[in-house]
């Protein structure tokens, strides 16, 4: 509780008020030593008045008269004369001398810490103006004993009452402070932390509402700083979807030009001149938009849109993908392509994803078997089960590498190639999700790689 805001500020309350009463305190006490003072020089006076009538008074009457005023002799000065009104003996000589006709506030407090910090009892003299101008002056001699103790009973009593006026202010503020301060702040907090658990959930921006003027405008603010926030986390995420459907379509739209490319080479070698002279242009312009697709690799992932599922001949899609890869083998290398496709077999999907998926698959198994420059085979199978169609890619390649297959599905972390962007595998699952099946690795090794994908036979509708 201390160590809180409204803990501290009671301690400094008690502190700070503490302090103000000690500043009290020695004036006051001050004023009290000098009305002590003041009061033993009219007792004084007033025991004697019975002198003044009468020369002679019985002596213990007189003793009676100095113990009841508090003090040990009495003189008055009357018409230039001195004279000694009250006496009794005096047990030690005069140590000092106050004059209380009109000291200064300075004088009084040095008077009283000088008594307070004296604990010897001394004999003193007082000099004073008597009531309603019966003379000149009066003059009196005390111990100093009582007026000490007197003061001391007066300054603890000033204070006890200033350690309760102390704790009494201390409370109240600290119940205000709570209320007013500490309280508002405690919420802003929470709406702070609960903004931050979600910041991209517009329901959680503060909604400023705070009546003290300087919490309200820390409100405005704040509410402002989550409004700009949030919007920015917002267009933050559109642009990353924006961007990781670009390079879903970047991946494989370079894969299209890539096989384009092939196309124009092979168109290069024509005998016509029209065509021998426009195709070296045609080749650098697809080059030049397989960079810029290439270029674009860098963005995140994006959802794929729901697929339109129709009857699908297979064999007619894998033939497709298969002739693409061949056009990309060079004659130097020596990769073989091999389907096991029933004629009549015919899937329910979408011809487009199905083609993109069983390219990437193709296309990543040529990749591999090409990078290690020996021969190989890629053999594209496919069969009917009892409630789903299973297709697979097999090749006789190095098998994928260990950090490749612990994030094999994940973009940008799944590339089995240096230069591979790790995309073709993320979109390949996608696709096949979005299918309801499954793709998976199903085997990997120095002996090859296999890859399997599962589609649900479904209702033709």
């Amino acid at each position: 509780m201390l160590s809180s805001l409204s803990g501290r500020f009671l301690i400094l309350t008690v502190v700070f008020v503490m302090i103000a009463e000690v500043l009290i305190f020695v004036p006051s006490v001050a004023r009290f030593r000098e009305d002590y003072l003041l009061a033993r020089l009219e007792r004084a006076q007033i025991a004697s008045l019975a002198l003044l009538a009468d020369d002679m008074i019985d002596p213990e009457l007189e003793v009676e008269r100095l113990e009841n005023a508090g003090v040990l002799n009495v003189v008055l000065r009357r018409d230039e004369a001195r004279q000694l009104a009250l006496s009794s003996p005096v047990p030690a000589p005069v140590a000092a001398t106050y004059d209380l006709r009109d000291p200064s506030p300075l004088v009084l407090i040095r008077d009283a810490l000088a008594r307070l910090a004296d604990p010897e009892e001394r004999v003193i003299r007082v000099i004073g103006a008597p009531l309603r101008e019966a003379g000149q002056l009066i003059e009196v001699t005390m111990l100093t004993a009582p007026l000490r103790a007197a003061m001391i009973d007066y300054g603890l009593r000033i204070l006890l009452l200033s350690a309760v006026i102390s704790f009494v202010t201390a409370g109240l503020l600290f119940l205000a402070v709570r209320a007013i301060l500490v309280k508002p702040i405690e919420r802003l907090v929470g709406h702070m932390r609960r903004y931050a658990a979600a910041p991209e959930d517009a329901n959680r921006i503060i909604r400023p509402g705070n009546g003290v003027r300087e919490l309200r405008e820390a409100e405005d603010a704040l509410a402002r700083m989550q409004t700009e926030l949030t919007h920015a986390l917002r267009q933050k995420a559109r642009l990353a979807r924006l961007g990781e459907a670009v390079a879903k379509i970047s991946h494989d739209l370079r894969n299209i030009l890539t096989s384009a490319q092939l196309f124009t080479d092979r168109i290069g070698g024509s005998e016509d001149p029209m065509v021998r002279r426009m195709a070296p242009k045609l080749v650098n312009s697809i080059r030049r938009a397989v960079a810029l697709t290439e270029s674009v690799l860098a963005f995140g992932r994006a959802e794929e849109p729901p697929p339109a599922l129709t009857r699908v001949p297979l064999a007619e899609v894998v033939s497709d993908v298969i002739d693409s890869e061949r056009l990309a083998v060079e004659d130097s290398q020596e990769v073989s392509f091999s389907e096991d496709i029933p004629a009549t077999l015919a899937v329910r999907a979408d011809p487009e994803q199905l083609h993109r998926t069983l390219a990437n698959l193709v296309r990543n198994a040529r990749q591999a078997i090409t990078g290690t420059g020996r021969s190989g085979e890629i053999c594209v199978s496919a069969r009917e089960e009892d409630d789903c169609w299973i297709i697979s890619v097999t090749d006789t390649g190095p098998g994928l590498p260990p950090k490749a297959q612990e994030h094999l599905f994940s973009p940008f972390q799944g590339g089995a190639r240096k230069g591979g962007s790790g995309l073709g595998l993320a979109i390949a699952a996608e696709l096949m999700r979005g299918h309801g099946g499954t793709l998976e690795l199903t085997r990997t090794g120095p002996e090859g790689t296999r890859f399997t994908i599962r589609l649900p036979t479904g209702d033709w509708g």
